[in-house]
């Protein structure tokens, strides 16, 4: 029996973030080159994609490709973008299909012309969906995006648009590369690795934070309803005692 039969859908999270980890290390297992396991990844992608529909998930945000990724070998870059260009691409008739809106999330500037036509095209096609939104994060550093909106804000008061003492948390998170969706309740990361990676830092202030042991190829819709059953199980007090929540 499916694990979605014990949950509640009523108290799913409303976005989930999901650190994809663990597919150099599958492929290694299967005596494959480090990009095998990223193509297979892919299948994990579908999988956990239309889990999210069946859960009534709202946003899922997938961390792609990080700012710190270009100093890996050079044929994997170069092979992570030209599947992600293909995927894209594969994929995009079946998100609008399904009524699913791309986003991405990162400075977009530094990918190849054809990964970024790729994902602008597909954004453009899918922009008026509105059952789910994939946000990718593609070229993406926390702290690349918090220091853009600092920036950002500054040019503001140098431009009189604002003052100084107008800059507090609400003016910064407009500031962010996606501001109009609520921040995840939810951040997973597979592979066993217990860090954040420099992952939307800003927006998982109050998340619930689920580490597996599972490698990226081997997360299923299973793997992704028991994070959410433990998530459903946790107390969110965000700063209150356990007393206030039951008033």
């Amino acid at each position: 029996m499916s694990l979605l039969t014990k949950i509640n859908l009523e108290k799913c999270p409303e976005h989930i973030a999901i650190i994809m980890d663990g597919n150099g290390r599958w492929a290694k297992q299967q005596g494959e080159v480090r990009l095998f396991g990223h193509s297979i990844g892919v299948e994990a992608v579908r999988e956990v994609l239309k889990a999210c529909v069946d859960l009534g998930v709202r946003h899922l945000t997938l961390y792609a490709f990080s700012t710190e990724n270009w100093n890996r070998p050079k044929e994997e870059v170069d092979g992570l973008m030209n599947l992600m260009v293909e995927t894209i691409s594969n994929e995009v008739a079946e998100l609008d299909a399904n009524n699913i809106r791309l986003r991405s999330i990162g400075d977009k500037s530094r990918l190849p012309d054809a990964c970024r036509n790729e994902l602008n095209s597909a954004m453009d096609a899918t922009i008026t969906n509105n059952s789910l939104d994939l946000i990718l994060a593609l070229n993406y550093s926390a702290r690349w995006e918090m220091v853009d909106a600092a920036k950002r804000l500054a040019q503001k008061v140098e431009a009189g648009l604002m003052k100084s003492e107008d800059i507090d948390e609400k003016a910064f998170s407009s500031e962010m590369c996606i501001n109009d969706i609520p921040d995840p309740e939810l951040l997973i990361r597979t592979s066993g690795e217990c860090r954040i990676s420099n992952f939307m830092l800003w927006q998982i202030a109050y998340s619930e934070l689920y580490f597996t042991d599972t490698l990226w190829p081997d997360f299923k819709r299973e793997d992704l309803f028991k994070a959410v059953l433990d998530y459903q199980n946790r107390e969110r007090r965000f700063g209150q005692v356990s007393e206030q929540l039951k008033k």
